[in-house]
């Protein structure tokens, strides 16, 4: 299990519990930045942290407020879009912009109905909106909604093993998925990562019942 007090930027003091106020989980206090230049908060998560295999997931639910963010789109395997990030990082800077709050990805598609080639995702950074900005970086809002969620640690190209647990959870509370799946990279790795010590936020919008 990851350790309690985990490396993060600050969105997600910004996020709830389950309510509509905001509800911070932790009190933030900085540390030294990531060799990427992120900057990083202390953070204790809300829901107990789910481990490799992920035979047990832990999963809750809250009501995710507006994420202004700014992203590189990206077709094709999943397993690319991570690699953008660094990328969107160096834009955002070289466009006088500052993150607002840890890198995350959007997947949108199903690999097992989509052809690699034609899967959907983004590589994200939030930000401070609404902002002007020029390509490769487009910019949009992520939208408050429900999400069920939980708090994975291991590999981060492990971390969709996690995702059945969380739409167990989904299934449980007779809701379905109502949006792309996000990632949210809480503990950026390193040259030489931990994989125990990296820490991953899923996030699965949700609706009552139906098909997606």
């Amino acid at each position: 299990m990851a350790p309690l007090h985990l490396r993060f930027p600050s969105l997600l003091l910004l996020l709830t519990a389950g309510c509509l106020a905001p509800t911070p989980a932790s009190t933030e206090q900085p540390v030294a930045p990531d060799p990427r230049g992120l900057r990083e908060w202390t953070y204790v998560p809300d829901l107990p942290i789910s481990a490799p295999p992920y035979d047990r997931v832990q999963a809750s639910w809250k009501q995710r407020l507006d994420v202004p963010y700014v992203f590189i789109e990206h077709r094709g395997s999943y397993a690319d879009t991570g690699a953008l990030i660094p990328v969107v990082y160096r834009e955002l800077v070289a466009q006088g912009l500052e993150p607002d709050g840890p890198p995350f990805a959007l997947f949108y598609d199903d690999p097992a109905r989509v052809p690699a080639e034609e899967l959907r995702s983004r590589a994200c950074i939030p930000i401070r909106g609404p902002r002007a900005v020029r390509a490769p970086l487009a910019y949009e809002v992520l939208r408050s909604t429900t999400v069920g969620y939980a708090f994975v640690s291991g590999a981060y190209p492990e971390v969709p093993r996690a995702y059945p647990g969380v739409f167990a959870y989904l299934k449980r509370m007779g809701w379905a998925q109502a949006g792309p799946i996000r990632e949210i990279y809480l503990v950026p790795p390193g040259a030489d990562p931990d994989p125990a010590a990296l820490l991953c936020e899923v996030q699965i919008p949700a609706r009552p019942g139906g098909a997606d």
